[in-house]
């Protein structure tokens, strides 16, 4: 039976809806992941526009669920900028957000390289024009051909290709009142798309898909200029794309972007609450930190390397395959049985 506090909502995880219960406190939702170390944090905080106002009713609520898919371990949440000085004495880590702090357009535009200047220029020589759109079928269709385009992205399978356009439409169903859609059209083709959503005194970059295939017209550093400009003409305080350290994984692809378009590094507190012997134990041990906050930056580059190959080969076995007469294919027997689901890294 569900309690008064307690609902059904629905989530992404890795692309993917699920329908999972969830605790109200104070106008937000409070999951909690599976797993042997049970996780509760806001959904979607990172895209809300407050942080969580009162941590100990959230805290007392949890320990309460001492059976079922809500009791829960630790109790994650952080602040939000740009409030940055620790407010609580509960036991905390600093995230690495990637941000940049904002005064003008002008300001941001001379403190970047001179490389990335030229970027944005190249964009506007080649043909590219950004747009502010709205959601409607034609944009729908544009998320979907920039879902397809490839399906590897960073190394890895990404998780929205193949998808439908009823998927899609689904996937941007979300913050539609307070966020813009900035898209970089060539030729009528939408080549690339940042989703901003806004947060009272700061915005965040939910999506960020500029299309591989058109890279040489630099549609990436076109739609991150507009984005910084819609902020500054907003007086927004920070733009915030994730975060700029990953765990002990550094010196990545994206990181790199993010330093070249003016992001840098700016420090959170992230709380995390032990609320169970186990998560006491397992708090103090910094397990809650996942693989990527517990392996040294070059075992993390050796796996990360290793996956990219490997996804590699099975993309280009994959297209050789394909590209092989049916004659021949047909006197081979497939490896797995045809219909069966290929090994996933994911």
């Amino acid at each position: 039976m569900i309690q008064p506090n307690q609902k059904q909502i629905q989530i992404a995880i890795k692309g993917k809806w699920y329908t999972v219960p969830a605790l109200e406190v104070c106008g937000k939702d409070i999951v909690v992941s599976d797993g042997w170390l049970r996780i509760a944090r806001v959904e979607a905080e990172e895209w809300l526009e407050t942080e969580l106002e009162d941590p100990l009713a959230c805290i007392e609520l949890l320990k309460q669920q001492k059976y079922g898919p809500l009791h829960a371990d630790v109790l994650s949440f952080r602040q939000k900028l740009p409030d940055v000085q620790p407010k609580y004495k509960y036991p905390m880590e600093w995230d690495s957000v990637a941000a940049i702090p904002l005064k003008s357009f002008s300001e941001w535009w001379e403190g970047l390289p001179q490389e990335t200047r030229k970027n944005v220029r190249r964009a506007e020589k080649r043909g590219v024009v950004v747009k502010i759109k709205n959601v409607d079928d034609d944009l729908i269709r544009g998320l979907h051909e920039l879902n397809n385009d490839s399906p590897m992205r960073q190394g890895k399978a990404f998780t929205h290709y193949g998808k439908s356009l009823e998927q899609v439409r689904k996937d941007q169903e979300a913050f539609l009142d307070r966020s813009d859609y900035i898209c970089a059209y060539h030729e009528q083709e939408l080549i690339g798309v940042v989703k901003l959503i806004y947060r009272k005194d700061i915005a965040s970059i939910l999506t960020f898909l500029p299309k591989g295939s058109h890279h040489d017209k630099r549609p990436a550093n076109a739609i991150m200029a507009k984005a910084v400009e819609l902020c500054a003409e907003r007086k927004i305080s920070h733009l915030t794309f994730g975060l700029f350290n990953y765990g002990n994984k550094q010196h990545t692809p994206l990181r790199e972007f993010k330093i070249r378009n003016g992001f840098q590094e700016v420090l959170v507190p992230h709380y995390y609450v032990p609320l169970t012997v186990k998560g006491t134990l397992t708090s103090r041990l910094k397990l809650h930190r996942g693989l990527l906050g517990i392996l040294p930056h070059h075992v993390i580059t050796v796996l990360v390397d290793t996956r990219a190959k490997i996804n590699g080969f099975r993309m280009s076995r994959c297209s050789s395959m394909s590209e092989r007469p049916n004659r021949n294919r047909q006197m081979e027997r497939s490896n797995p049985p045809a219909g069966s689901k290929p090994l996933s890294l994911e």
